[in-house]
């Protein structure tokens, strides 16, 4: 599996968490809603990268996922474009 992000989200991302510098975002598993798996969704944070499944970079941040959340994805690779209607990333399991 593979992390693609849009320039566009990566900036979203950019500007929501305020972020002036490098730095390292983490996609982990959650309960929540919206996800593709029900009860399940994605979340968000900073962290430092421990034992990385997948990662990529865009716009001087490194998205990232931990091997211990692979298991949500299920072989899918993550797509991260900016839903330019809602102003928000959209995540796409292709």
């Amino acid at each position: 599996m593979n992390i693609q992000i849009t320039n566009e989200a990566a900036k979203w991302y950019k500007t929501e968490f305020e972020i002036d510098h490098q730095t390292q975002l983490r996609f982990y598993v959650r309960y929540g809603f919206g996800g593709f798996i029900p009860g399940f969704s994605l979340g968000v944070s900073y962290d430092t990268p421990k034992d990385v499944h997948t990662s990529c970079s865009a716009e001087g941040i490194k998205f990232f996922i931990e091997s211990k959340d692979a298991w949500y994805f299920d072989g899918k690779d993550l797509k991260i474009e900016l839903n330019e209607q809602a102003q928000e990333p959209e995540f796409k399991y292709v």
